[in-house]
């Protein structure tokens, strides 16, 4: 007994030791204050290690090199360190010992040091990991959320333990309150799931957002590159998004500025205001930029909004360090430069030589944007388009991917002074049956440009062409045939356009879209109209199933996308069965909801409402307002140049549909100087069927001052031709109203409104505006008049002229085939004879 108990107390005693030792190794560690500290414990004591002690030793040399700034971290010094080695032996024999949690930080540690992926110790650790999710061991959400971002950066966004991983997020999603976790598991599993499950994770990520006072913008930007990954421009979290970036304006620097920025770019969003907060942070801190990596990105940025003064500095210093930029800055150089429209050729001379050492680096998608960027910009450096072709042409070979042969098609169609091959257009025949329509599309665009420019020259190449085009519409009308669901189906249209679409296949594409009618949601409306603008189709059954859906959806359609909904029906001017209850819904839904749209939103609202006729008094009074104005002129400054002009324009069509339909809101008109500099600027529109209906118009009248062409009206509307007829029908000389006529060519011009050209008529004579309207002025496929041309022509009615509006379908057509039957034609239209 006595023998025993001097055994156990010698264990204790021993026990005890270890263990003190042990913490003390453990406390030793967590003190340390540089890696070689760390290095040299590990050293002295490898034979004691537990994995405890590899774990907190891994994870204390991520934590030191956390502590230093990005580029003085030493991360190849550690992974290189023998110790380190050790370390990794140690963790990788001791990892199915380790702690739940320790597994999931030491792996999460490892990667931080830049350990390669493929590494047997990172993959010993996922194994480990994943062993205990299959046994339904409950990690922690936050060391669930970092071993998710592990397998994110590991780039197994398809692997079956990400999909474990997604799986118990899905059970465990109503109990996570924290945004940064969440954050980390959407971007994480975004790969892996459902329509119905990303619905949810949108739903509690907005939720969240709402709840929390403060939200530190990395978690913003993870929500953006989630919706990046799931392609889904969402634009409730994207608002809340954006107004945390603002609020954090401060504390943002170039790299998360440039990271918003490309995010946004993807996604389809803009915002003026943290356009204007980013500008000004930018434009204070421009010469803190001097390396390569930080200036592209402040040329991606500035540049685009930039100020003349600022986009000169801008360009010098990329012609200063064009030499230095690694091939990728190269192209967000390029890049931005086509975005600002600039063919400065100095930087695009510079920007040219320095691509040669560059070009055997890119993939070939890059070559391809490449290879764009240079067409549009107009580099004329023909030794490197001679080599861009070998490249491409190198890819085109051993191209096994549609998507991929179809873009280095549709960019070698771009190039100057291509041939065409023969092997060309037979890979092409070779890859068009798997092909979706967007590939379809950009094929047959570069065949079509080939054929028109004669580029192709072997025997027998016009009758393998015309097989071709021939494949491709087969292919093309296959797959809209096949085609069973209209979400797909809109995915496959977002990007398709161009002639060879417009002329084969978009009356079979509206044919099925009217087949698959029932399977319009309020979540495909927005997508539906967007392809229903851009191929200006007028298709009744489509557009009175979009009303009813949106009527009876309207709180769950975001007030952004009703804009586009009005801006389809506005636009092509048609009305739906219930039209007051359809129009009624959507403004009351937007009113209530004004503060969502940004001030230039706000513009261009006002205007597709004017077109359809509504003006809503809130919104015209918050428009014509001294402050909003002064809002909207500082945010053009920070918007593309299209877009800037787009909403001028709009606010002065505004202008004037207020000042004419709504006098009573006593709102002045103040764009005559605006009118003034577009009509001095603009070019002129007489043409040769203008120069002939004013000869017959002369003939018809009885002499040259009977006529007008190309008149100014009040309010700046041009008319093609004006006259003025008495009571009796009679013709009225100008010069008898002395009213005065500039003469060039033969050809009276008005160019600018003088007081006398609006004298008072005598009793019962009629000013007639004669328009011709070209295709144009109608809906694909239709005779109905669109919604601009029918708002011209109420106007015109409001400044008291008579409007006679030659549609080009009659002008055109075999019945007036001959000047006699023209004569007729417009001697009846003008005296208003039936």
């Amino acid at each position: 007994m006595f023998c025993l108990r001097q055994v156990c107390l010698f264990t204790l005693r021993h026990y005890q030791a270890r263990t003190l030792s042990s913490d003390l190794l453990l406390s030793q560690i967590n003190s340390c204050t540089h890696e070689d500290e760390v290095f040299s414990l590990v050293g002295r004591n490898k034979a004691r290690l537990s994995e405890k002690h590899v774990g907190i030793a891994l994870n204390m040399l991520w934590q030191l090199q956390k502590k230093k700034p990005l580029l003085l971290r030493t991360s190849d010094y550690i992974r290189n360190h023998s110790q380190f080695l050790t370390l990794c032996i140690l963790a990788e024999n001791k990892a199915e010992h380790m702690e739940d949690e320790a597994v999931v930080d030491t792996l999460y540690s490892i990667l931080r040091l830049n350990v390669e992926d493929h590494d047997s110790l990172a993959e010993v650790l996922v194994t480990e990991a994943w062993k205990r999710l299959e046994r339904q061991v409950l990690l922690s959400l936050p060391a669930l959320s970092k071993f998710a971002l592990c397998l994110y950066k590991q780039r197994r966004h398809f692997s079956p333990v990400i999909g474990k991983v997604a799986h118990i997020v899905d059970m465990k999603l109503n109990s996570i309150q924290d945004i940064r976790i969440l954050s980390v598991l959407m971007i994480s599993i975004s790969d892996v799931i459902s329509q119905s499950f990303r619905d949810r994770l949108l739903h509690k990520a907005g939720q969240l957002l709402e709840e929390k006072d403060e939200v530190h913008f990395n978690y913003a930007k993870r929500i953006l590159q989630f919706l990046q990954n799931v392609k889904l421009r969402y634009h409730p979290l994207l608002e809340k998004c954006n107004k945390i970036f603002i609020k954090s304006a401060s504390r943002l620097d170039i790299h998360s500025i440039s990271l918003i920025f490309g995010l946004y770019e993807q996604l389809g969003f803009d915002n003026a205001e943290f356009h204007l907060v980013a500008k000004q942070l930018l434009s204070e801190t421009i010469d803190d930029y001097y390396d390569p990596e930080t200036f592209a990105k402040l040329f991606f940025t500035l540049g685009p909004m930039a100020g003349s003064r600022v986009r000169e500095r801008l360009l010098v210093t990329a012609v200063r360090m064009a030499e230095e930029f690694s091939s990728h800055q190269v192209l967000v150089i390029l890049k931005t430069m086509q975005k600002m429209k600039c063919r400065n050729s100095h930087l695009l001379k510079k920007m040219a030589s320095v691509l040669h050492k560059h070009l055997d680096s890119y993939h070939v998608l890059q070559l391809v944007k490449l290879a764009q960027y240079l067409v549009v910009l107009r580099c004329h450096n023909l030794e490197l388009f001679a080599k861009l072709k070998m490249l491409l042409f190198g890819f085109l070979k051993s191209s096994v991917i549609p998507a991929d042969t179809a873009a280095i098609i549709r960019v070698l169609a771009m190039l100057p002074s291509f041939q065409v091959e023969e092997i060309v257009i037979n890979k092409a025949a070779a890859v068009l049956p798997q092909c979706r329509l967007h590939h379809l599309n950009c094929i047959a665009t570069a065949v079509v440009k080939w054929n028109h420019y004669d580029q192709l020259h072997w025997q027998n190449s016009s009758e393998l062409c015309v097989k071709l085009l021939q494949k491709l519409n087969d292919c093309g009308f296959q797959r809209l045939q096949k085609a069973n669901n209209l979400n797909l189906l809109l995915e496959e249209l977002t990007h398709v356009n161009g002639e060879w679409f417009a002329e084969v296949l978009s009356e079979e594409t509206m044919a099925m879209c009217q087949r698959l009618i029932d399977q319009i949601t309020w979540a495909n409306v927005l997508q539906l109209s967007f392809f229903l603008i851009k191929t200006n189709h007028r298709c009744p059954s489509l557009l009175d199933r979009i009303a009813s859906v949106t009527v009876e959806n309207i709180d769950k359609i975001h007030p952004f996308e009703i804009y586009f909904i009005l801006f389809l029906f506005s636009g092509v001017n048609y009305d739906p069965p219930a039209n007051e209850e359809f129009f009624e819904s959507c403004i009351q839904h937007l009113i209530s909801n004004l503060s969502c749209f940004e001030t230039h939103h706000l513009v261009l609202l006002g205007h597709v409402l004017a077109v359809a006729g509504y003006f809503p008094p809130v919104l015209i009074t918050r428009i014509f307002n001294v402050s909003f104005l002064s809002k909207l002129d500082a945010q053009l400054e920070v918007l593309p140049d299209t877009l800037k002009q787009r909403v001028r324009s709009r606010l002065m069509k505004l202008n004037r549909a207020v000042c004419l339909e709504c006098p009573e809101f006593h709102i002045p008109w103040f764009h005559e100087h605006y009118c003034q500099r577009v009509f001095r600027n603009s070019s002129s529109r007489i043409n040769p069927l203008r120069q002939h209906v004013h000869r017959m118009l002369i003939e018809i009248l009885g002499g040259s001052h009977y006529a007008r062409i190309s008149v100014l009206t009040p309010y700046y509307y041009e008319i093609d031709f004006e006259c003025i007829l008495d009571e009796n029908k009679k013709p009225l000389s100008y010069m008898a109203q002395n009213i005065p006529l500039d003469d060039v060519e033969g050809i009276h011009l008005r160019h600018d409104i003088k007081d006398e050209g609006r004298k008072a008529l005598p009793p019962g004579a009629q000013r007639i505006a004669l328009e011709f309207l070209d295709s144009k002025a109608f809906s694909k496929d239709s005779r109905h008049l669109k919604g601009e041309p029918a708002l011209k022509k109420r106007h015109l009615e409001m400044l008291g002229y008579r409007v006679v509006q030659i549609p080009h379908f009659e002008w055109n057509s075999m019945v007036l085939s001959t000047k006699g039957e023209q004569l007729e034609y417009l001697r009846k239209h003008l005296y208003g004879v039936q």
